[in-house]
């Protein structure tokens, strides 16, 4: 927080004619259900998850006003829009990048486009934390296995470039809150 309030952004971004924020950070911990869940873990994937991303697009927000195109992309998860047993705290956390990107939408702040986009399920580190959890913690961890051993996470590189792409497009912000597999493939890549 002391860096935003110090103007390190307001410096940075300076003179852009284009600014682009990318709140991709996120933590899937604690897992289990409530009973189970650490206060310190559920305050950390809280201060991850939601206070960062909405602390930095508010200091992004303001210190682009004079900014030609403003953008922010929040990668949120289909978590966000169906329940998932053992992941309240995550669940929860992307549900509320949704609806700030919603809320903000609604705002109509001038030259500024925002979406919270499910990138679908993508072969990470957190797949792999998530695939080492227990049954009892997590139900739904057996279907999780299957997709690794079947091949059915996406790649990673693959959809950071579909991100960017669509990033980049004309269509981005025109839905506040989307899924990328809804998606064709976007080849542009200037603003």
């Amino acid at each position: 927080m002391k860096w935003i309030e110090a103007g390190a952004l307001r410096q940075f971004l300076d003179g852009a004619t284009t600014a682009l924020l990318v709140n991709n950070a996120g933590v899937i911990q604690p897992i289990g259900p409530l009973e189970a869940q650490d206060a310190a873990a559920v305050a950390r994937a809280v201060t991850v998850n939601v206070s960062a991303p909405l602390m930095l697009s508010s200091a992004f927000a303001r210190d682009t006003a004079r900014t030609k195109d403003r953008r922010i992309l929040h990668i949120s998860s289909g978590a966000g829009r169906k329940a998932y047993a053992g992941w309240s705290v995550y669940d929860a956390s992307k549900a509320a990048l949704d609806h700030h990107a919603r809320t903000v939408a609604v705002d109509r702040s001038p030259r500024l486009r925002i979406s919270a986009v499910a990138p679908g399920t993508i072969d990470t580190e957190m797949q792999t934390e998530l695939r080492a959890s227990t049954d009892a913690l997590f139900p739904d961890r057996p279907r999780f296995v299957k997709l690794k051993h079947e091949g059915g996470l996406l790649d990673p590189l693959e959809v950071g470039a579909k991100l960017v792409d669509f990033l980049l497009s004309p269509q981005f912000g025109d839905e506040p809150v989307s899924d990328l597999r809804d998606f064709p493939t976007v080849t542009h890549r200037g603003v």
